[in-house]
């Protein structure tokens, strides 16, 4: 849960690889089917476990009982 930031700008570093490499789409839907696509192939790569989950959850609860449900 501390690492963030690494998830969230290699989403966007993907997004930029596949928006960037082409010099240009014939039209909107174009771009979001590419990004669309992109997606669904990086979801198959994000299936890893997070370290020591459990213990981060019941720092979490601990920390925001009132917010967590």
């Amino acid at each position: 849960l501390m690492y963030t930031t690494n998830p969230i700008e290699s989403y966007h570093r993907m997004i930029r690889k596949v928006t960037k490499t082409k010099g240009a789409f014939s039209s909107e839907n174009a771009i979001l089917k590419q990004v669309y696509l992109a997606i669904m192939n990086a979801q198959t790569r994000w299936n890893g476990q997070i370290f020591h989950w459990s213990a981060i959850q019941n720092d979490l609860n601990a920390y925001f009982s009132d917010r967590i449900k």
